[in-house]
């Protein structure tokens, strides 16, 4: 019985990344003279905001296709490859902070560790499908 404790953790590191691009949007208003509401007016707030917004919008597509594959697959890969998404929004945020062109190679590794868990899912769900006779 697979009791997902390394997925829980992983999902956890996840979304404590995310609070801390979170604060660092609230620091990066203060430092550039960007006051809420406004989300422009300084490119260096405005690549740290980015990131945080990018962050956002990759979340359920990576936290619900590494569950998924975590119940149909394994645990420990699923685990595995979030890590590899967690260092590559590392990488996405460490870069696009210096420079917008900066940010390829991590979005590229999140990128490829998302695909990998939401069509390995998809793919095993569909085949056990197919097997039960659906």
């Amino acid at each position: 019985m697979q009791t997902h404790m390394l997925v829980a953790i992983v999902t956890l590191c996840a979304l404590l990344l995310y609070f801390f691009m979170g604060l660092r949007v609230g620091r990066a208003r203060s430092k550039y003279g960007v006051p809420a509401p406004a989300i422009s007016g300084n490119e260096d707030f405005e690549r740290v905001f980015r990131v945080q917004a990018n962050t956002l919008e990759w979340l359920p597509l990576f936290l619900v296709s590494m569950w998924l594959f975590a119940l149909y697959w394994n645990d420990r890969f699923a685990a595995a490859v979030g890590v590899v998404w967690i260092v590559g929004r590392i990488l996405y945020m460490t870069g696009y902070t210096r420079a917008a062109g900066a940010r390829s190679t991590g979005f590229g590794i999140q990128a490829l560790a998302t695909g990998v868990l939401l069509f390995g899912a998809l793919g095993k769900i569909i085949w056990t499908l197919i097997q039960v006779g659906f």
